[in-house]
């Protein structure tokens, strides 16, 4: 069932013309209890469910001991899908501080010191990803920035130590493979200084519910890698028409140029129907096409990426 549903998804995002897939994660419940369930120092408890973004709730893990990964823990269904396209497949992880952040954690030691264990766990998928020959591994991170301590003046001894542990999973990437981050609904102002100290390739976020709110803030920043600012709200049910896509990439365009730019959703889209979520994205992709000729720069006017969900490429929906 789990390959049939990811061979549908691969063959729709073939479809409408995205350059980087996804598999549809169908195997996931949700991006942070997933990988808990796989890994060592965790309880689960069968009810707990915590309010999480409109009506939508989970079930945090509960991080009570020493972190480790006893195997591979998204290999297999990457693998799979790698083996069903000629297009590169992204590999999709949960970053360290979003696993911390997003469970119950255990107050025994530094957060610190849980975090850096659940890096060099997670640093074991990334190198496992890579080794299988991934060549595109997004490791994300939407806590962050959420992460961030209410007093100002402890705000760089936390960033410190975050980007630390971030930078533990993805210093394993070799010089060919891309590494993406997916921040979500950030506020990027807040912690702006800190990306170049992520040390990324691509750096994706919302964009489209705050009309491109973020992009004068990066256009100052040192960061100069590449950006994948959401044109699509995936939290509503609305399909975007093409010339209000276009219209967000012009502005992206004018702040980032064509060379830093990817095209993408706000986030992943397992809130959507199908029905939704695919004329979104063949908007997405007609918009991006438009836009790479009207640049007369071919298949790199937008950056190599293109169209896509989280950082250039789709996660399409699972489910029904």
């Amino acid at each position: 069932m789990m390959r049939a549903e990811i061979d549908h998804v691969l063959n729709v995002q073939e479809e409408i013309g995205l350059d980087v897939l996804v598999h549809g994660e169908p195997e996931r419940n949700d991006m942070v209890r997933y990988f808990a369930e796989q890994l060592r120092g965790f309880a689960f408890a069968d009810e707990g469910w915590v309010q999480s973004y409109g009506s939508r709730c989970v079930r945090p893990p509960i991080l009570f001991g020493d972190v480790a990964r006893p195997g591979p823990m998204t290999l297999k269904w990457t693998q799979y899908a790698q083996s069903r396209t000629s297009k590169p497949v992204k590999g999709m992880l949960t970053g360290p501080i979003t696993m911390l952040r997003w469970s119950f954690v255990r107050d025994d030691q530094p957060e610190r010191d849980t975090a850096d264990q659940l890096a060099l766990a997670i640093r074991d998928e990334l190198m496992d990803l890579q080794a299988a020959g991934v060549a595109i591994i997004q490791v994300d991170e939407p806590a962050l920035r959420e992460g961030l301590p209410l007093r100002s003046n402890e705000r760089p001894q936390y960033l410190t130590w975050a980007t630390r542990a971030f930078r533990l999973v993805t210093s394993a990437a070799t010089g060919a493979t891309q590494v993406h981050t997916h921040m979500c609904y950030a506020e990027l102002g807040d912690i702006v200084r800190a990306l170049d100290e992520l040390e990324v390739d691509v750096l994706s976020f919302e964009a489209a519910r705050s009309d491109m709110a973020s992009l004068d803030e990066l256009h100052d920043a040192s960061y100069q890698g590449g950006v994948g600012p959401g044109v699509y709200d995936v939290h509503s049910p609305w399909v975007p028409e093409v010339p209000a896509i276009e219209g967000l990439l012009r502005r992206a365009l004018e702040s980032l140029g064509p060379d830093r730019l990817w095209v993408n959703p706000d986030c992943g889209l397992k809130t959507r129907r199908y029905e939704q979520a695919l004329p979104a994205l063949d908007h997405l992709v007609t918009a991006a096409s438009r836009l790479r000729t009207e640049l007369g720069n071919g298949a790199t006017a937008l950056g190599a990426g293109g169209a896509g969900a989280d950082g250039a490429s789709t996660e399409t929906p699972s489910g029904p």
